[in-house]
């Protein structure tokens, strides 16, 4: 049952991988169901801070479909534009990153028997932001992706989930496409 799970969650990720790149708000649906997924195999892992963040990932994909859709606004009915990140949110967003960085790493060494704390809260905490700025439609997002998605390369690895691994390693070249084709709906 593990390996069906790690196998239909690699499978769920590149659909939704592909609906982001194409910038398709259909993306939420899935990133409604990925999460429960996701959850089942982070549990078996031991890999905490990834399964909590799918929690996270549920609430933010219903955030993201009506911001995609509606353009955060209750007067705006169109689709929201892709843009690039306000340099007043770079701040907050590292603050964010970096309390949570280092809160998740605290609570992961001394109240679970995680053995990759480290790496499972540096992933989850850049994922925090890096969702948000999905949500929000904003271009950077695919480099924070990029650095997530690398980083969890190695943590899957040495978790032996080789299928995440390699979707992740998957979800790092698209991020580079993702970022460039990003660039150009900009303009």
């Amino acid at each position: 049952m593990e390996l069906f799970l790690e196998i239909l969650a690699a499978v769920t990720g590149i659909i939704y991988l592909w609906l982001e790149y194409r910038a398709s708000i259909y993306l939420w649906i899935v990133g409604i169901i990925m999460p429960a997924i996701y959850i089942a195999v982070y549990y078996d892992a031991g890999i905490y801070a990834n399964l909590g963040i799918n929690v996270y990932y549920l609430v933010v994909a219903l955030y993201g479909w009506w911001v995609w859709r509606y353009g955060g606004r209750k007067q705006n009915r169109t689709e929201m534009p892709v843009t690039r990140m306000p340099v007043r949110y770079y701040l907050w967003a590292a603050v964010v990153c970096t309390v949570l960085f280092f809160g998740l790493a605290w609570l992961l060494i001394y109240h679970t028997d995680s053995d990759v704390p480290w790496l499972d809260a540096f992933t989850t905490a850049l994922s925090v932001v890096g969702m948000w700025m999905l949500a929000r439609k904003y271009v950077e997002q695919w480099w924070v992706w990029i650095v997530v998605d690398t980083v969890s390369v190695g943590m899957y690895i040495d978790k032996a989930l080789y299928y995440l691994a390699m979707l992740y390693i998957t979800y790092v070249v698209v991020a580079v496409f993702g970022y460039m084709k990003w660039k150009k709906l900009m303009q």
